[in-house]
């Protein structure tokens, strides 16, 4: 009875309380141990369009505004990396409409972010990873030229994960190996974990202390197969455009309270 009564409320007179609980949660979370590194799955965008009764595309672009917004909450909290899942090696199946459309989208972002003012002033270094070669031409050069704008900057990093698979990676990083090896650069018994990882897509990249995604699914279909050996897994049941600060900030509270091992 009490929740019918509730549900007619108008969801604006909940607002100061949620700000409230928002900003409290937000100082709680600034006080402890912030991750370095949050990598997401960004799920659900096609279902939160159908549900509108719209097009992928419709769902595509108010998640491409909700990563804007994800970027500004890692930003306010001092998280210094993050890396987004946008796009599979396996999304190429989908219609040839569908993957044109988000082929477009993503041209269109990285030209904004190469003019996006935060990202010059923030200091906000963007890199592409995954099969680049698999893009559109039009694709691959917007992003090889966003890579470029922001090459000198230090102080966080977009990795954005397109034309990516995981098994790919590490694939491709054994063929790296295997050819170093017979021109005699590396020794056999030189290869260990720590020299994969400087054969990676972005051999720099600290592994992620968090994975979250979103829409409901609990895999991590092909991401990040190798880094994520150790990183604390989310799964939440909200649509990607969905996801709101709230429960960014409740998902890196749960991360602070569990004690990581790494098997000791």
């Amino acid at each position: 009875m009490l929740y019918r009564l509730v549900s007619h409320v108008p969801h604006i007179l909940f607002k100061p309380a949620y700000d409230l609980y928002e900003r409290y949660l937000f100082e709680k979370v600034k006080s402890g141990n912030i991750p370095e590194h949050v990598a997401i799955i960004m799920d659900g965008n096609r279902r939160w369009a159908k549900k509108f009764e719209k097009p992928p595309w419709y769902g595509h672009l108010f998640g491409s505004k909700k990563l804007e917004e994800i970027l500004e909450w890692c930003r306010e909290l001092g998280i210094r990396t993050l890396t987004v899942y946008a796009f599979s090696t396996e999304n190429f199946k989908r219609s040839t409409e569908e993957v044109k459309n988000l082929m477009d989208l993503f041209e269109r972002k990285f030209r904004e972010l190469i003019k996006d003012e935060r990202v010059h002033r923030y200091g906000i270094r963007v890199n592409v990873i995954g099969r680049k070669e698999m893009l559109p031409p039009n694709v691959r050069k917007a992003a090889e030229d966003a890579e470029r704008a922001t090459r000198k900057y230090s102080n966080y990093t977009l990795n954005i994960a397109l034309a990516y698979g995981g098994r790919s990676e590490i694939a491709d990083a054994v063929r790296e190996i295997v050819r170093d090896a017979l021109l005699g650069k590396i020794r056999p018994e030189d290869i260990d974990e720590e020299l994969i990882k400087d054969y990676l897509y972005y051999p720099n990249m600290p592994d992620p202390d968090i994975v979250i995604r979103t829409g409901g699914e609990v895999r991590i279909s092909n991401f990040l197969l190798y880094q994520i050996a150790y990183s604390e897994l989310f799964f939440v049941d909200v649509y990607f455009p969905e996801f709101r600060k709230i429960d960014f900030l409740r998902i890196i509270r749960e991360f602070q309270k569990r004690q990581r091992r790494f098997g000791r």
